[in-house]
């Protein structure tokens, strides 16, 4: 029988560990595919239960130095929701923060063990210029007998992990960058642990003044801190989940046997009635069957404005009743409900596997076992041929030297470093800007993006309905008008009522008592005010009340996606306003600086076609996708990928968090709901557009360090391993001393960071 199953995986460290895993899997017996996902430490796992089962899969990578987090009976029978719930977190949040503190702690044990190695690397190399004098006798034996404790913490303690790469490395095959690191670093130490041991023995053969310790020390460590900044940004992953499960109500108000019964929601049925009284969330979805109110729809269709609902409008569970009671019929409950399907596209989209793994990890299958094979045909080769001309000890020495020469200047420190410290800056400098960027992964997709996605509510627009214009026909003042109307509308609990009342406080528009006040369903309400009946509503109210008005009037207004609200008396209309929800002021130079970077703007909105279309007309939005749903959304967007567009998605609502997840890049306005910024990598914090410009001009800008810190890198050891090797011995008498192998490689990593520094001096 097949199955398919998603398990958390523990001992990730880097994407080719992702690799490791799935191929592991993928040659198991039983098991027909299988996708591995570092970003949220995860395999989906498809598998004939007849020939393999999850523990078994589990015993095939704990001898790499990995396990599945294999559910529990408990866990295996838990509701579709809490499942999603387990799953949404990569592990829970006390291992994780307890693994993270772990990290910390060692980092800031080794961070003063590394500033005191480096200064005693520079003072040893600028004294054999004469730019500083030798230390004192009794200050270089103490550092001498300091420095191999010192290193033996580092490499067996902070740099374990590493020791563990290169072990399995030797034993299994399998290459990571632990492996990199950890061999680079155990080839000084053990190099420098010999000659310490044993130095007169060896002093007739090599130098042993020259020794490494600090080299073990300064790569471990750095190399260790940027693994915890790492991990400290993945702390958040499950949240999206865990937010969009609150939405969920918890218990549900059913009319059972002719009473009203508070039962979970877990225990609702399809067919069976519910009553939603004011303030309550929608427990399940379902079809009004008695009762009218205003529902806030926002997590379905990112419109701020609650939608009104009468008998036979369907609802959805998790979102919020506003005014008035109903009583609904369940027709959708747990998994089938909206919500729990917006869960579900959410958890999907993260799981998926991203394309794109990192350079580093690429080179590593092949960069280790290359220079091992260097290294050892090196010293081979001096024995071999150099003993012939300059005799053995001679050839053992200047072979020891190349051999260990090739192996410090291969260490990893810089191509370790070539990322984490470009990125560290340019999130650094994001965040100063308003820029949060969630992970590294993220800054770099966003580089590629060509094409970007935008809801309209939030995202263009402010998000909230306010008046923008007011249209008088009568002769009394535009202030008298709107005065009227706010004292009006202070008695209705509609949001566009609000707006007009907000619109006169801020006017410091005073209001006056009303009398006789009713309330006219689906069309609008009236009262008297110092005796004057007045009429507040929409065409169809002004109609039915037999008052000669021209239509053609607001439907100009109306086809901008404005909705106007007329005052009138029982004789004419005295005028009308709009409400609207205004564009923001920075959108449309915003979407011109996106088209300066050559990036196409599609615009999805589950506003009306005419408004959405007029929106994007005036601040220049090249595509509009009007009426959508988040499945919807989410489809755009895999239709947008399937042509080989790289998507950034931009919104700030529940409904786009699975559109925001499945982007290649989701982008939430810091004034949206929690929810879209949990499943975006990128928040712009005062839902302020323009920082999205920024954004990709601070990704560009960091790629390319990053592409000129690899280059560094790997430059060293294109020119450096040839001369350590002593190529160039025979025809010029050049010969790399260790020493200097140390020197090119902690230039390496200097050039490297002050190259990522540079990030921070650049304007965005």
């Amino acid at each position: 029988m097949n199955t398919h199953q998603t398990f958390k995986i523990k001992g990730m460290h880097c994407a080719s560990c992702a690799g490791i895993i799935e191929k592991t899997f993928k040659k198991t017996e039983g098991v027909h595919s299988a996708e591995v996902n570092y970003g949220t430490e995860t395999a989906k796992v498809s598998f004939d239960e007849s020939k393999t089962n999850p523990h078994e899969l589990s015993g095939k990578i704990e001898k790499l130095g990995y396990s599945l987090d294999i559910p529990s009976a408990e866990e295996m029978n838990m509701s579709p929701e809490d499942h999603a719930s387990h799953l949404g977190l990569n592990q829970s949040k006390k291992e994780k923060l307890a693994e993270v503190t772990d990290m910390r702690t060692k980092v800031i044990s080794a961070i003063p063990l590394a500033i005191f190695a480096a200064l005693v690397m520079g003072w040893d190399i600028l004294a054999q210029y004469g730019v500083v004098g030798e230390m004192s006798y009794i200050i270089k034996e103490f550092i001498h007998h300091l420095l191999p404790i010192l290193a033996t913490y580092i490499l067996f303690v902070v740099g374990k992990p590493y020791l563990l790469g290169f072990y399995r490395f030797l034993r299994y095959g399998k290459a990571n960058m632990d492996t990199l690191i950890g061999i680079g670093t155990t080839a000084a130490f053990l190099y420098s642990f010999a000659v310490t041991a044993f130095e007169e023995a060896l002093r007739p053969f090599i130098n042993v003044d020259y020794q490494y310790y600090d080299v073990t020390i300064v790569v471990i460590t750095f190399i260790a801190l940027g693994k915890y900044l790492e991990a400290r940004s993945k702390i958040k992953t499950g949240d999206a989940i865990e937010k969009l499960l609150n939405l969920q109500a918890k218990t549900a108000l059913v009319i059972r046997d002719g009473k009203e019964i508070e039962i979970s929601v877990n225990d609702v049925k399809h067919g069976d009635f519910l009553i939603v009284k004011p303030g309550a969330k929608i427990p399940v979805d379902g079809v009004i069957a008695d009762g009218s109110s205003f529902v806030d729809e926002s997590m379905v269709t990112g419109e701020p404005m609650p939608a009104q609902k009468k008998i036979g409008d369907s609802v959805v569970a998790g979102t919020m009743n506003t005014s008035g009671s109903f009583t609904f019929k369940a027709t959708k409950v747990g998994s089938e409900t909206l919500l729990a399907q917006i869960i579900k596209m959410v958890e999907d989209a993260q799981g998926s596997k991203a394309p794109i793994q990192a350079l580093a990890d690429k080179i590593s299958s092949i960069f280790v076992p290359i220079v091992l094979v260097i290294a050892f045909l090196t010293l081979g080769t001096w024995l071999i041929v150099g003993s012939q001309y300059l005799g053995f000890s001679q050839a053992l020495s200047f072979g020891l030297v190349s051999f260990v020469g090739i192996l410090v200047i291969a260490c990893p420190c810089a191509l370790g470093l070539a990322t984490p410290t470009a990125i560290i800056v340019g999130v650094g400098k994001g965040a100063k800007e308003g820029i949060l960027i969630k992970d590294a992964a993220t800054l770099e997709k966003l580089h590629k993006v060509n094409t970007v996605v935008v809801d309209k509510t939030g995202t263009i627009t402010k998000g909230k309905p306010t008046l923008v214009d007011i249209q008088n026909l009568s002769d009394i003042k535009d202030n008298e008008l709107v005065s009227i109307l706010a004292s009006l509308e202070k008695k209705s609990e509609h949001p566009i009522a609000h707006a007009i009342v907000n619109y006169a406080q801020n006017k410091n528009l005073a209001t006056a008592d009303v009398s006789n006040f009713e309330g006219i369903q689906g069309k609008g309400l009236k009262g008297s005010i110092n005796g004057n009946e007045y009429f507040v509503g929409n065409v169809k109210l002004i109609k039915d009340l037999g008052i000669a008005f021209d239509a053609s009037q607001v439907e100009q207004f109306t086809a901008q996606g404005k909705t106007p609200v007329i005052l009138a008396t029982k004789e004419k209309v005295l005028g009308f306003v709009m409400v609207a929800d205004e564009i923001k002021a920075e959108s449309k130079q915003a979407i011109a600086d996106l088209h300066k970077l050559g990036i196409k703007i599609v615009m999805l909105t589950g506003d009306d076609e005419k408004a959405a279309k007029h929106i994007a007309s005036l601040v220049g939005i090249d595509d509009v996708v009007a009426h959508v749903l988040p499945q919807d959304k989410l489809a755009k967007i895999k239709e947008l990928q399937s042509q080989g567009k790289v998507v950034a998605m931009a919104g700030d609502g529940v409904n786009d968090a699975p559109a925001l997840a499945q982007a290649d890049v989701g982008i939430a306005m810091g004034t949206g709901t929690d929810v879209a910024i949990e499943s975006a990598g990128i928040t712009l914090l005062g839902g302020d557009i323009s920082k999205l410009v920024k954004a990709i001009k601070l990704s560009k800008m960091t790629m390319r360090g990053i592409k000129q810190n690899l280059f560094w890198a790997f430059i060293y050891n294109i020119v450096g391993i040839p001369l350590a090797a002593g190529l160039f011995y025979p025809i010029f008498g050049w010969l790399l001393n260790p020493v200097f192998a140390g020197l090119a490689m902690a230039f390496s990593s200097v050039s490297v960071v002050s190259n990522s520094l540079r990030i921070k001096a650049k304007k965005l």
